[in-house]
């Protein structure tokens, strides 16, 4: 394909750079996407969209429709003890396969005309324009859509980070009915593992640590109970690694280049919000675009970051603190609606003074 110039350059083809592309081309403006990997991009993630998420996706006009995908009605947390679950307050959450995504995301690209660049290496960037297997293409805009380690984060000197609680993730399919329409969180001394339907015969399972697993199969064992319902399946796909932190950029935007998804900062990946924050930044990053005033994304990405930041504080405490732990999962075993508060919040449906006031009845309870 015939490289052309575009009002944005989104520099990655993720679900972060093809939404930003999305929501810039119902703008009315021309995106063109580059990638030097070729679709369907995969990547280890809990592979689970709550409902907020799913509101999200559609707003860019992304459907799930034809996808296989798993339901859940909310989310279970598991302790050695102690089990309680809640139900979302409004919908349904579904997972699927990154790779699936990956793809709708694109046919909604390509519906649009958006010019993708698969393959193609992004090597600097230009005033008004982006360096594309050394060609220069022009610009008005760019985006960088590059992931943790993003190259237009440093070309942009927006690279000044808080970094926290950097931790491992290992994702691992299995062919095995899901035995429960939630999304389960098992807890234990090691980390956690996050279990999703992605069909009706298949799960997710996604394993958490500060420390490196030896293996996949070396860390459920950590995790007894989850083990044994896995041993009615069988693997359907080799363990896949990533890294997860908390991290929080001064900064989002220099000039006329702007950062998304993890590019401008990341929750862990126990929360599930990686997705719902990558949408909602695009549609507030197309809006910004569309005033021509990148403070304005600033502020807003600001904003949407805060409730997702707030659940990885709470979560990652629970998993530095065994005493803190055991009493939070024993509390919500013994008050069910004090968990429900929790999810109602962490969907968006409460706000921030309920969950501060569930955090004092979790100490007084």
């Amino acid at each position: 394909m015939a490289m052309t110039s575009t009002d944005a350059f989104v520099v990655g083809g993720g679900p972060a750079g093809l939404a930003a592309a999305i929501a810039l081309r119902q703008k009315g403006l021309s995106a063109t996407v580059a990638d030097c990997a070729l679709p369907p991009i995969d990547k280890a993630c809990g592979e689970g969209l709550m409902p907020d998420s799913q509101e999200a996706l559609g707003r860019l006009g992304v459907t799930l429709e034809q996808y296989e995908v798993g339901e859940f009605r909310g989310i279970s947390f598991i302790g050695a003890d102690s089990t309680v679950s809640a139900d979302f307050p409004n919908g349904i959450g579904r997972g699927i396969r990154r790779t699936l995504l990956h793809r709708a995301l694109c046919q909604r690209a390509s519906d649009l005309g958006i010019q993708m660049l698969w393959g193609a290496r992004v090597s600097g960037l230009r005033e008004g324009a982006v360096l594309v297997d050394a060609k220069p293409i022009p610009c008005k805009w760019i985006i960088g859509a590059d992931g943790h380690n993003s190259q237009v984060q440093k070309w942009a000197a927006l690279s000044k980070f808080r970094d926290r609680d950097r931790r491992i993730a290992l994702r691992q399919h299995f062919s095995v009915s899901p035995w429960s329409r939630y999304v389960e969180i098992y807890w234990g001394d090691r980390g956690q593992a996050y279990v999703t339907p992605i069909s009706p015969r298949e799960v997710c399972v996604a394993l958490i640590s500060t420390r490196r697993w030896e293996s996949f199969e070396s860390g459920l064992l950590h995790f007894p109970a989850l083990k044994a319902r896995l041993a009615k399946g069988a693997p359907s796909t080799k363990a896949k690694g990533a890294v997860t932190t908390c991290r929080r950029l001064r900064s989002v935007f220099r000039g006329n280049v702007a950062l998304i998804g993890e590019a401008s900062g990341s929750v862990d990946a126990i929360t599930g919000d990686g997705m719902a924050l990558a949408f909602r930044q695009a549609t507030a990053l197309a809006e910004a675009i569309g005033q021509d005033d990148l403070r304005m994304y600033q502020r807003v990405h600001d904003a949407i970051g805060s409730r997702p930041a707030f659940m990885a504080r709470a979560m990652l405490l629970m998993d530095k603190s065994a005493w803190l732990r055991v009493r939070a999962l024993h509390t919500f075993g013994k008050e069910p609606r004090l968990f429900q508060r929790l999810l109602s919040f962490h969907v968006g449906e409460t706000g921030v003074a309920a969950f501060l006031r569930l955090g004092w009845q979790l100490f007084m309870a």
